[in-house]
């Protein structure tokens, strides 16, 4: 069977992706994991031939809309699980009409879901779509689990130092491209037809976010200045901009602000873990670290309330100096902390895990169900033609990204995407053998990049 396998953001989601693929791929099936835009023109000339596309989300966007119609035209089905999953919502009310529309779940032949939170909603506002909604689970939690933890390294050049990790959420206040283009972007997917008050809202989140920026930075200088010997990474979220940060911490002793590698790795190597509304605060709580949930301020927070109700609540630089220097003393010593050996009921109802079996694997069964009766997807790619299809399109970007920098009198060929910087061959091949040897998948596997964007792996 032909898979092809959505990838925005490598950070947060590439990891995930090779773990559905090279189990995919042991069961016969050969899988591209690429950008949107690559998928979508070999499928649209041919060059690919049916199968199963896998996108990150179903948003009502035109775009979006647009083009899965056209792939499913191709004889494709559709598949999704949302990247962004609603974990971090009170409700689902507004997450389903931000993500979904009837539209894009009528086109859809399966929709899998984190838990049973997402997937009863999805249930019952799409009751006419039910069976198409999967309760499977998500493949990046898989790999949270501690059967996963050697596959997770920090870079080489790290210190070794014991550190607390303090993750950013901060994208709207401390975006990647100007503000204006996080609205544009908005109003282009057509966001504010189906939702007008999300306009006022990222104003507003915004202006928190300013908010707890600055109280941040002077937690992180507090912390520096009066710790224990620990050092303190600042990990920023995949939407902002790191040399900012590094601004902002300039100077401040045993600091260091990292975004290389999923935040995984770094969450199990850390003592401890420090957030505001970030996602990473389940992370951390289903790995069983030390979760601290600073909130200076007062926020509008719109529904997304969940991770601030996880962890221990500090308020104050002096309770969070006093939380962390305690927690860094008990790992010194070896001491367990009094983390709870349960999960809490909010995070069990939003995260569906299996012991027996994984997420990733639910999926693929889903898969293979649908294909059952479709004998063109067993059809042969046209991988000559899709290469030069590959390279055709880097030189098209290279010369219009040369065009367009020549009005603003600056060249820069190798500026890559901050969501998807290329692809390294030996990175790639690494992180397969890793999942390889945990998974004790005997069978060779033929992992191949045809572009720096493009993944295909297949049985050998």
């Amino acid at each position: 069977m032909n898979i092809y396998i959505q990838l925005e953001n490598i950070i947060r989601e590439l990891d995930g992706k090779l773990l559905i693929a090279v189990l995919a791929a042991s069961r016969g099936h050969e899988v591209i994991i690429s950008d949107t835009e690559s998928i979508e023109k070999g499928i649209k000339r041919g060059f690919l031939a049916p199968g199963i596309f896998h996108t990150k989300s179903l948003t009502p966007g035109i775009n979006k809309i647009s083009y899965l119609k056209d792939i499913i035209k191709k004889n494709n089905l559709v598949t999704s699980l949302d990247e962004e999953g609603g974990l971090i919502r009170d409700n689902y009310s507004k997450f389903l009409k931000e993500r979904y529309s009837e539209t894009t779940v009528k086109n859809a032949s399966a929709i899998f879901c984190y838990g049973a939170n997402d997937s009863k909603a999805l249930k019952k506002f799409f009751s006419k779509y039910s069976s198409k909604i999967h309760k499977t689970g998500s493949p990046r939690i898989d790999l949270w689990q501690r059967y996963f933890l050697k596959y997770w390294e920090l870079p080489k050049k790290f210190s070794k130092n014991p550190f607390l990790l303090v993750v950013s959420n901060m994208s709207y206040a401390n975006f990647a491209k100007p503000f204006k283009t996080l609205i544009d972007t908005q109003i282009k997917n057509g966001l504010y037809k189906f939702k007008p008050s999300m306009f006022r809202e990222t104003f507003l989140t915004a202006s928190d976010q300013f908010k707890t920026t600055l109280s941040f930075i002077e937690a992180i200088k507090y912390l520096a200045n009066n710790n224990k010997g620990y050092d303190i990474v600042l990990r920023p979220h995949q939407n902002e901009d790191v040399e900012s940060w590094k601004i902002f911490l300039e100077g401040v002793p045993n600091v260091y602000v990292y975004r290389k590698g999923s935040i995984t790795g770094w969450i199990n190597n850390s003592f401890a873990v420090m957030h505001n509304g970030c996602t990473t605060a389940l992370e951390a709580t289903v790995s069983k670290k030390p979760l601290l949930t600073y909130i200076p301020n007062k926020q509008n927070l719109f529904g997304n309330n969940l991770p601030n109700k996880l962890g221990y609540k500090i308020k104050t630089k002096n309770q969070l100096l006093s939380k962390v220097n305690y927690l860094f003393k008990t790992m010194k010593t070896k001491r367990k902390t009094n983390m709870v050996k349960h999960l809490p009921k909010i995070v069990v109802k939003k995260i569906h895990i299996d012991k027996k079996e994984l997420a990733a694997k639910k999926i693929i069964k889903q898969w293979e169900k649908l294909s059952k009766n479709k004998s063109d997807f067993m059809e042969s790619n046209n991988w000559l033609s899709f290469k030069l299809l590959l390279k055709m399109m880097k030189i098209n970007g290279i010369r219009n990204k040369i065009f367009k920098d020549l009005f603003t009198k600056k060249i820069n060929i190798k500026s890559t995407s901050y969501k998807f910087p290329p692809f390294e061959a030996d990175d790639i091949n690494m992180r397969i053998n890793k999942l390889k040897k945990i998974l004790k998948i005997k069978k060779n596997l033929k992992c191949k990049l045809l572009s720096d964007k493009t993944i295909l792996i297949k049985p050998s």
